[in-house]
């Protein structure tokens, strides 16, 4: 990685932590104590990861939840890579014309009547999370199940401080929330937000939690939990015991591309992140992306135009692979970025931008042990608060993942049984030499991943600090408007005077975390090297490194 001679026009707010032990890094405190505990119990980095997404399911319930969907990639210390795909689907009984369309045009092309397929029963698609977190820990987890569980129950049982980013979230959605009376008596005490400091307790989720430290991922997908979703649902959903019981997390292999020396390790579709993340990196690998400087207008015009092809090709382009065939090797493939540089314009300009729907309200969690275990894992419910109601008795809050797909009849992303919908998730892997460089991810819906691309110049062209790399302002387009953050505010003349249509946004995605391997020396990490955490000031996010450890053997005291 370079180092850079220009100065950077932001400041860190926020500090990384070191360790060899161990490193942690999820959007919540108590997600990243939870998950840093069962490092300290003797697990490793999928008992960590797991109780981490657990734990979050109770002190970030907006956001990710055991009936949503999301991407989990693990990298073993055999060098090994897995992508668990456990994104909800479409059930057996769903089919293309089951929601009403508003409209036909670019306003309002994801609106259905009576918002169906965003809040309520008719929004709950099949979810996968649960599943694809017991499969990934029945194989390569160290600790009893009961004990990665644990940390939940606990929060659930005796509750935790809701913190100002949870309060403010509860805000946004409140109308909706007291619609149903299950969630409210949760979020909406008294029939107002719970306000930051307000002790929250979530007694019913907690014994659900119990249920499935017992019995698995079977008390939903086919137990008594799902039997309690299933009956909730009713005659307004599409979700069966049936597709509870046969819904399977997929194992995908993941995809390889190169950047300058680095090797780019993502997830295939139906995330987008694998190939679109590698096309950009293809494409900028013909800049001298350090020597145009990283405050410069001209290097944000190269990232706007290189998102904005990604963009142009993941809609030509993107799916359910079981659905769609995806040319994933031509997508990621040097000779065509090569043949890309000409679509690349000299200026920019607004254009129009199919409609799409993805929801910016995920979690995401990196973390690494001391023996090479790698996971890089995000996970949602889809919309802020799901389907933005509660199963009777069990504080399960379901997934609204029916408004990702095209309420249209006869188009790619169209409702069919069984289909998943493209993600833009990217829990990403960098390797140097074959060994871990990196790992990082974040939340933000179609903003991921060309956030994480930048994050990878940060750290291969720009040389920055994980802390840095993660901090650093963002751009982003789908090919209309560009959108800058506060700290790429002077950008906005000379942007516009090259064509751009520019908005200023208080941030572009969520947030960002990242552990970087062995950086002492330049040397890319090894088993038992050091670790360093760093997460963003875009969420609560929060580093938990591991050092020291036990006593070397031997050692013992008389008196």
């Amino acid at each position: 990685m370079r180092s850079t001679a220009h100065p950077l026009p932001f400041i860190c707010r926020k500090s990384p932590a070191r360790g060899a032990q161990g490193v942690v890094v999820t959007n919540h405190p108590l997600g990243t104590v939870a998950g840093q505990e069962m490092l300290a119990s003797g697990g490793n980095a999928v008992d960590a990861a797991v109780a981490a997404l657990l734990a979050l399911t109770v002190v970030e319930p907006m956001m990710v939840g055991i009936a949503g969907g999301g991407v989990s990639h693990l990298r073993l210390p055999d060098g090994s890579h897995t992508v668990y795909d456990c994104l909800s689907q479409a059930g057996a009984a769903a089919r293309p014309d089951m929601y009403a369309p508003m409209s036909d045009d670019l306003h309002g092309y994801m609106e259905t009547v009576g918002r169906r397929n965003l809040v309520g029963a008719g929004a709950v698609a099949v979810p996968g999370n649960l599943r694809g977190w017991c499969a990934m820990h029945a194989a390569h987890g160290a600790l009893p199940f009961a004990d990665v569980i644990a940390p939940a129950i606990r929060l659930a049982e005796r509750g935790f401080a809701v913190t100002p980013y949870l309060s403010s979230n509860i805000g946004r959605h409140a109308e909706d929330l007291l619609q149903d009376a299950e969630i409210a008596s949760i979020f909406m005490p008294g029939g107002t937000p719970a306000a930051a400091g307000h002790r929250l307790v979530q007694g019913d989720y907690a014994q659900s939690l119990r249920l499935i430290a017992t019995q698995g991922a079977e008390a939903l997908h086919g137990g008594a939990l799902g039997r309690a979703l299933v009956d909730r649902l009713g005659a307004a959903g599409s979700v069966s015991m049936d597709d509870l019981q046969n819904y399977a997390a997929r194992e995908r292999e993941a995809i390889f591309a190169s950047y300058r020396g680095h090797q780019i390790v993502g997830p295939p579709p139906p995330a987008s992140s694998g190939v679109h993340v590698a096309q950009m990196l293809n494409m900028l690998e013909s800049h001298d992306m350090a020597g145009m400087g990283f405050d410069s207008p001209d290097r944000l015009h190269l990232l706007a135009e290189v998102i904005r092809i990604a963009f142009e090709d993941r809609r030509a382009a993107s799916g359910d692979p079981d659905f769609v065939d995806i040319p994933v090797d031509k997508l990621i493939s040097k000779a065509y970025a090569q043949a890309s540089q000409a679509r690349m314009r000299a200026a920019g300009g607004a254009g129009a931008v199919p409609p799409g729907h993805e929801s910016r309200n995920t979690t995401h969690i990196t973390v690494a042990d001391r023996d090479g275990r790698i996971v890089s894992a995000t996970h949602t419910i889809n919309g802020l608060f799901g389907a933005r109601f509660v199963v009777p008795g069990t504080g399960i809050i379901p997934n609204n993942y029916m408004y990702n797909f095209d309420p249209h009849p006869g188009k790619a992303l169209s409702v069919a049984p069984g289909k998943r919908v493209p993600t833009s998730m990217a829990p990403m892997i960098v390797l140097k030499d074959g060994a871990p460089c990196f790992a990082l991810g974040l939340p933000g819906a179609v903003r991921i991943f060309p956030s994480a691309m930048q994050a990878i110049v940060n750290m291969i062209d720009f040389g920055m600090t994980p802390q840095q790399a993660v901090e650093a302002p963002r751009i982003w387009t789908e090919g209309a408007h560009v959108e800058l953050e506060p700290d790429y505010a002077h950008h906005k003349p000379a942007l516009e005077a090259m064509g751009h249509t520019v908005t200023l946004v208080p941030h572009i995605g969520g947030g960002m975390n990242m552990i970087a391997f062995a950086l002492e020396g330049g040397a890319p990490g090894r088993p038992g090297g050091e670790m360093i955490g760093a997460a963003c000031w875009r969420a609560d996010g929060t580093v938990a490194a591991m050092g020291g450890g036990l006593a070397a053997a031997g050692v013992s005291f008389h008196i």
